[in-house]
């Protein structure tokens, strides 16, 4: 019975997360994506969080298309993100003292995220490096307004977001 509410519980964790990508994939810059696997590897612990990165990255896929590059950047990205604060879930015991300094590190990620993409990217296709430039700059564009999304948006709703996703944990 636990194994199916486990499933049960990450099958819905899942779909909400595509669901919200789905919704806000026209307003560029915009992503709650970060914040709810921030939320949710924190409470639900690295094992799980990874699980539901993977499943995400996969199934995200089918409704957005396949693309190597996307697939490869999102499977080592959210694994990592998840990871990571999967791991400060384990050791803060007062989530409101420390958000100041989750959201540093959701900034940073979201950083890296950009910065993983204008690697991966420009490998896989073989850009020169004149191209991969162009590209590098380009990404500086969408950057900006996503980290500016990801500290507000993890500033906001991470503490709720925590709540719930406990009271929910409890559940299991």
């Amino acid at each position: 019975m636990r194994g199916a509410k486990e499933c049960a519980y990450l099958a819905v964790f899942v779909a909400l997360v595509i669901a919200v990508q789905l919704c806000l994939a026209a307003v560029p810059g915009v992503e709650l994506v970060t914040v709810l696997f921030v939320s949710y590897a924190f409470v639900f612990g690295i094992r799980r969080g990874m699980i539901a990165a993977t499943a995400f990255s996969l199934l995200r896929q089918l409704l957005f298309g396949f693309a190597p590059t996307v697939l490869v950047l999102y499977l080592v990205y959210y694994n990592a993100l998840t990871a990571i604060f999967g791991g400060i879930g384990r050791g803060v015991k007062d989530p409101l003292r420390c958000l100041w300094w989750m959201v540093l590190t959701a900034c940073l990620c979201t950083v890296c995220f950009s910065m993983l993409d204008n690697i991966i990217t420009p490998l896989w296709y073989g850009y020169t490096k004149r191209a991969a430039r162009a590209y590098f700059i380009a990404s500086l564009s969408f950057m900006l307004p996503q980290v500016v999304c990801t500290a507000v948006s993890v500033s906001i709703l991470f503490i709720p977001l925590q709540r719930a996703l406990k009271l929910i944990k409890k559940g299991l």
